[in-house]
């Protein structure tokens, strides 16, 4: 039989949105290398069920769950300090959450649903937590991406679509933006000893892709290539982006579902609209535009 890799062993991973779907199977394959892995999920019984699945499947007990809804600032708020309590070191922080709406609706902030979750989320819990990211380096982001963002037209001046509302030009465009700024921060982490990649799984037959937010044509694909795209299959990028030494010191790239570094559609490249989106998101999740590194810069 062949010995379990544990090349991952004494690492400690945040995995969001890690308690179905592609998220759950990105936990799972970390675990199985021996992290320590801390999921985020939004439903304490349903976090607690794949937890224990987890456990079992990738034989690591050292599986955690954290309960946040992510659309929420202050919970994400929160969810930071329990982590911080918790942990003296964080290795890896995958960015996985996901969600799109059928309809328009605005968070407690004010904040279009779909653009709170995919982005802003991420912008606010990897800026909170990347002091911890910058104390135990080398460490890794992995933002997970999609190849929709290809597919987005991007109005800076109405990031929230307030008017015409789509629920897939949202979650697009929510993407591509997310892409914008993750490319921006590759830039100002240059030198830091933390890296942020991008992922794009692929398609996959999730209970997103499944949702009636989902326009029909996607919802019909999905259900006749569910044995296909799996979700195991759409792990595999971030789990490699996480562990494997071939990407070390790699930083602002973009790769697909086979590993693969790939260019990013020519939109997410222009660095004028990144500057615009990083001011504008420090804004929307009240940070300090100089954050994240002001807070590197502090602890140097």
């Amino acid at each position: 039989m062949k010995a379990p890799n544990k090349i991952m062993d004494g690492k400690v991973v945040l995995v969001t949105g890690g308690t179905g779907g592609i998220g759950k199977d990105i936990a799972e394959g970390l675990a199985s290398m021996g992290a320590n892995v801390v999921v985020v999920g939004h439903d304490r019984s349903k976090g607690e069920a794949a937890a224990a699945e987890i456990k079992a499947r990738s034989g690591n007990e050292a599986l955690e769950l954290m309960v946040a809804d992510l659309s929420s600032q202050a919970e994400i708020h929160r969810l930071a300090r329990e982590f911080e309590s918790h942990h003296d070191r964080l290795d890896v922080l995958v960015n996985n959450a996901g969600a799109m709406y059928a309809t328009h609706w605005e968070t407690q902030e004010g904040i279009e649903g779909t653009l709170a979750v995919i982005h802003l989320a991420p912008v606010l819990l990897t800026s909170l937590l990347l002091p911890m990211l910058h104390r135990s380096a080398p460490s890794r982001i992995v933002n997970v991406s999609s190849w929709s963002h290809r597919r987005a037209k991007l109005n800076l001046d109405d990031l929230q679509m307030k008017e015409h509302y789509s629920a897939s030009a949202a979650y697009s465009r929510a993407k591509l933006i997310n892409l914008l700024w993750t490319y921006e921060l590759a830039r100002r982490l240059g030198g830091t000893g933390v890296t942020v990649n991008l992922a794009d799984p692929g398609g996959a037959s999730t209970e997103m892709t499944r949702s009636e937010a989902i326009p029909w044509v996607f919802r019909t694909i999905n259900r006749l290539g569910r044995k296909v795209m799996t979700t195991e299959k759409a792990a595999r990028v971030s789990i490699y982006l996480a562990s494997s030494s071939e990407v070390e010191g790699v930083n602002g790239a973009y790769f697909d579902h086979n590993n693969k570094q790939i260019k990013s559609s020519k939109a997410s490249y222009d660095e004028a609209a990144g500057k615009r989106i990083w001011d504008v998101s420090a804004e929307l999740a009240k940070l300090d535009p100089s954050m994240p590194l002001q807070a590197v810069n502090r602890i140097r």
